[in-house]
Order: structure tokens, then sequence, then C-alpha cells
């Protein structure tokens, strides 16, 4: 992180739209996708990736996903009524939040998205 007395950490929050809604349901191409994500952006995952579905409303029923990063967390959720993904990355390393967002639309094949990055101090 260049001027790392500048900031403690990123934190990017990217929100997929009209994404790819079979890849969304499919628990393995979630954890392949962390799995890429993080070798993408050199982030050592630490344990399991955590891939639950549930919502008793069907406005937010869908899987969630969490994965614990030697540096921090990445997180999601996966709204299937909307086709809609929300997806947070937090590290106090240093990584190009706009790659993420590139490569997760990429991924799910979603229409298009909306980042917004915080840089935590």
């Amino acid at each position: 992180m260049s001027g790392s007395n500048e900031y403690w950490g990123i934190s990017s929050s990217i929100d997929l739209y009209e994404c790819d809604l079979g890849l969304m349901q499919d628990a393995d191409a979630i954890r392949e996708f962390v799995k890429t994500l993080c070798e993408r952006i050199q982030m050592r995952r630490y344990g399991e990736t955590q891939v639950v579905y549930f919502g008793d409303d069907p406005r937010v029923t869908g899987f969630s996903m969490t994965q614990l990063i030697e540096t921090s967390l990445i997180s999601a959720h996966f709204a299937d009524a909307s086709c809609a993904i929300y997806l947070d990355v937090f590290s106090c390393a240093a990584y190009e939040p706009e790659e993420v967002a590139k490569f997760a639309a990429e991924y799910f094949k979603a229409a298009s998205y909306n980042i917004n990055v915080v840089h935590r101090k």
C-alpha cells in the first residue's frame, strides 16, 4: 500500500445488477469465485469459504458468503429475486477495488455494477 500512513485499510462495497441467476444459486461457483478472486488480488484465505442459503422474505432469499482472509474479510449476499449481488471486500493489504468489481461483474455476468470505496483510517 503506497503511503501506508495515509490509511489503514480499504473497504469496497460492490453492487452487481442483473447477474446470472444460475451462477448466483450455485454454491460451488460461488466458492470458485472466491478462490479465484483471492488469487487475483493476492489475498491468503483463512479457512473454508462459508456459503449458506437462507431468507424467509422472498426479497432477500439467496446465498450469503463469508471468507476470512489473513488481512480481514470478504463477504457477499446473493439476492435471487432481484438477481443482484452485494459484495464487500475489506483488507489492510493493498488491492484494486476496480479490479475486484470488473472480475466479479465478468464472473457473474452482471449487466452493470456500482462501487463505493472507503479508505479506513
